[in-house]
């Protein structure tokens, strides 16, 4: 019986990975040169494309390439990246969005010659954080977690110990597009590679501490 259970839970799991496939997800500003192999994403980054809103540089840009799937509830998202990041602010990684005003971009940014874990978090205006690493590095896994109206952000250099680089609050209880960014705000493209893309449903908190409290 108990191998039945495990069989019948490994047919489900397969279910919803399949239905998480890259080929099922939708381009915003779908870049020129792009293609999917064995679930794995590589794209030409789109030549001076970015997002950003506002704040420090007096400007508004919404038009760099991004390859989603759309969650509501909370969720944890994470995918392995790496680029061939060569101009200033070449930049790569996840990003969860809600519309133009409101969005949290995370992954590495090439800036002035230094690889940096970057992220972007945007409410109407947008912030910018960062952690500069001491060489490059071949790949790297950025992690998200939705849970109510925060969004923590780590990043790992093996999926097996994971480190926070941010916590920002994050609108709940409304769909998020979630997928992949890749950004070229200065130089002439790049490419960038996505892969082990997942998206893991969490069950909402809230709803887990009233059916708690009202168990028969």
């Amino acid at each position: 019986m108990k191998k039945l259970v495990l069989l019948s839970i490994s047919f489900l799991i397969s279910i919803h990975v399949m239905a998480q496939s890259l080929e099922r997800m939708q381009w915003f500003n779908e870049p020129d040169n792009w293609d999917i192999v064995n679930n794995s994403l590589s794209m030409q980054v789109t030549p001076q494309s970015d997002y950003w809103r506002i704040s420090h540089y007096g400007f508004t840009v919404d038009d760099a390439p991004f390859l989603y799937t759309t969650y509501g509830g909370e969720f944890e998202v994470k995918v392995k990246i790496s680029g061939d990041y060569k101009a200033r602010f070449d930049q790569s990684g996840l990003m969860l969005r809600i519309d133009h005003k409101n969005y949290i971009k995370a992954g590495i940014e090439y800036v002035d010659g230094k690889y940096n874990l970057s992220t972007v978090v945007t409410h109407k205006t947008s912030d910018w954080s960062v952690i500069t690493l001491d060489k490059p590095i071949p790949f790297v896994w950025i992690k998200a977690i939705r849970r109510l109206d925060a969004v923590e952000v780590f990043y790992s250099f093996d999926d097996k110990e994971y480190t926070m680089m941010r916590n920002a609050w994050f609108q709940d209880n409304c769909p998020v597009m979630v997928g992949l960014m890749g950004a070229c705000p200065d130089g002439k493209g790049f490419m960038a590679k996505f892969e082990n893309f997942s998206v893991k449903h969490l069950p909402d908190l809230r709803r887990l501490k009233w059916l708690k409290e009202n168990a028969e």
